[in-house]
């Protein structure tokens, strides 16, 4: 009992030293890239530009609104900061094979991967989607935001912009 009760807490103060410290690494967790290959998510690299890592799904509007809006002005993001975005599509067994041919269609230039077993979710507290993070040049979640507004797109780019020491 002691031992369960120590356990606890050190999950608990380790729980509350991450949500207070509001910037951590991305995990090392497996996702499979649209050919089916697994990559180590420890490895996702922009050569030391951010990085915009985006969980959505097949199913979600608002998810598909976000990464389309963010499309029309992506190819700017890239030219002005280098940023990558990396969206993770959490569709699972039932809808993965619906994530290709949106991917396709949509003319997305982003790298896509499936979380189809949800561990890169759990890893990276995902409740509910569109989540997305940004990541600086060495790895570390420096901000977040979940859901989506019209108008969110402008606020993840600010932030972009901060991190690359643009104004």
């Amino acid at each position: 009992m002691k031992n369960f009760a120590l356990i606890l807490g050190l999950v608990l103060a380790a729980s509350f030293s991450h949500a207070q410290s509001g910037q951590f690494q991305v995990p090392n967790v497996k996702v499979k890239d649209l050919k089916g290959n697994w990559i180590n998510t420890s490895h996702f690299d922009n050569d030391g530009k951010p990085m915009i890592i985006n969980f959505w799904a097949t199913w979600c509007m608002p998810c598909k609104r976000e990464l389309n809006n963010i499309a029309e002005v992506y190819p700017d993001w890239v030219d002005e900061t280098g940023v990558k975005l990396i969206a993770i599509s959490i569709d699972d067994a039932r809808s993965e094979s619906r994530v290709i041919p949106y991917v396709n269609g949509a003319d997305w230039d982003y790298e896509v991967y499936i979380d189809s077993n949800a561990d890169f979710k759990r890893a990276m507290n995902v409740n509910n989607v569109p989540h997305t993070f940004l990541v600086d040049a060495s790895g570390n979640v420096v901000w977040q935001h979940n859901n989506y507004a019209p108008g969110d797109e402008d606020k993840l780019y600010k932030e972009i912009k901060a991190l690359v020491g643009m104004r």
